[in-house]
């Protein structure tokens, strides 16, 4: 069974996952990155491409999906040395101070909390992000053009993309792929007819959605969505 809230941590939420059996599970591309708990096991999950196929590893997971651009400044690592990719949170930092927040995080009364809780510490200590990089996500999730957004930001195509790579692991272009996806797909969990979703999304045609959905999830979208 999967549940989320809103994280204290602005733009940040707070996921579980206790899986109800046996079997794979996807991840779709989201822009994000997560700081995870699975047994005891701080590890992070870097920015996808595409779908994440799972192992289907039994016990609860426990989440906190950053918003998109600001995890690697927390974690002292860009985003696309850790794109596609999961990993223990011990190959990014010193041993020893991964043991001291496990700890932490084991003696909370819920991880949910003690995971929420390391999130914010690390936020705090932390310079806040480029403001761009949130003008940039909230430009591409609306629709607006990679082009007429690095105007508006007043940066140049390689600074742009240079700034994309570190920050979300992929450049503008392959982001705005990502995000029109999730757009599309909410629109078509709240029953928005498949033609209706592609043009509202900004899709040049149904047929258009159905490519970029089977490219980046891996599934047709009805049987997605089933």
């Amino acid at each position: 069974m999967y549940g989320e809230r809103a994280s204290r941590l602005g733009g940040a939420v707070v996921w579980t996952n206790s899986p109800s059996g046996p079997g794979a599970g996807r991840v779709l591309p989201d822009g994000c990155m997560d700081l995870l708990w699975h047994e005891g096991r701080l590890l992070v999950a870097g920015p996808d491409t595409r779908a994440y196929v799972t192992e289907g590893s039994g016990g609860r997971w426990v989440g906190v999906r950053f918003f998109p651009g600001t995890a690697p400044a927390l974690l002292g690592v860009p985003a696309h040395e850790l794109c596609d990719r999961r990993v223990e949170l011990a190959d990014l930092r010193p041993a020893s101070e991964v043991r001291r927040l496990a700890a932490r995080v084991r003696a909370a009364r819920d991880p949910a909390d003690g995971l929420e809780e390391l999130a914010l510490r690390w936020a705090a200590d932390t310079e806040p992000p480029d403001p761009s990089l949130r003008h940039l996500v909230s430009a591409l999730a609306a629709g607006r053009s990679v082009a007429d957004t690095a105007d508006a930001l007043g940066l140049g195509a390689r600074q742009l993309h240079r700034r994309a790579l570190v920050a979300f692991g992929y450049g503008p272009k392959t982001l705005a792929r990502v995000l029109r996806l999730q757009r599309a797909l909410g629109l078509a969990r709240r029953g928005v007819p498949f033609a209706e979703t592609a043009a509202l999304a900004g899709f040049a045609d149904q047929a258009h959605l159905a490519r970029d959905v089977r490219d980046l999830a891996g599934l047709p979208l009805s049987e997605l969505l089933g």
